[in-house]
């Protein structure tokens, strides 16, 4: 099994990425998305609980997929230095033993460790969960070895960052890696990033 990752601006391109893999044939037990919650992302009803942090535990069963698909199970959690987001899926739980792991030996934990143990490059991890701090949305599947490909062909197909410009644009601001210690971005903040984003594209 390969983990293969796509970070997106718009939680309705990572939404749309999510139902084209599940659409091809990955289960959705093997599918993860972890968006800000400054994406407006409506998940009343679903029986969903705040966590104070991705180490604790708490809230886990609210995001575990669920009938009718992963986003079905969407649910709400804290991760340290993202603060809350909107997410289901298995790189939730593993996030919270990545996190219960570092504390004991000194690993790294939160969502960097969960990305860096399913085969995520550290590098790459640092800036996924960068980008969901700043407003993003992050879609993580584990494929069998022949479906690579395929399944990075439809994360490519939803319009996902490019991560070289992404990672050009946060090291222009002097960033150089993903800090659980820093205060999540306020909704105003991520508004002024999204606008910096888009200038930085034209």
């Amino acid at each position: 099994m390969r983990t293969i990752t796509g970070l997106y601006d718009d939680y309705n391109d990572a939404r749309s990425a999510v139902k084209a893999l599940e659409e091809a044939g990955i289960p959705s037990d093997n599918i993860s998305i972890v968006t800000n919650k400054a994406s407006g992302v409506d998940v009343e009803g679903q029986g969903s609980r705040a966590a104070e942090g991705a180490g604790t535990g708490a809230g886990l069963g609210a995001v575990a997929g669920g009938a009718g698909g992963l986003l079905a199970g969407l649910g709400m959690l804290a991760i340290p230095g993202v603060g809350p987001v909107v997410a289901a899926g298995w790189l939730v739980a593993t996030a919270a033993g990545a996190a219960a792991g570092a504390v004991a030996g000194g690993a790294v934990g939160g969502i960097v460790g969960a990305m860096i143990r399913e085969g995520v490059p550290e590098e790459d991890a640092n800036i996924y969960a960068e980008g969901i701090r700043r407003g993003g949305s992050l879609v993580a599947a584990k494929v069998e070895d022949a479906r690579v490909t395929e399944a990075q062909a439809i994360l490519n197909g939803t319009r996902p960052v490019d991560m070289a410009s992404r990672r050009a644009s946060y090291v222009e601001q002097g960033w150089s890696r993903f800090d659980e210690t820093a205060d999540p971005y306020t909704d105003d903040e991520i508004a002024a990033e999204r606008e910096r984003l888009r200038r930085y594209r034209l």
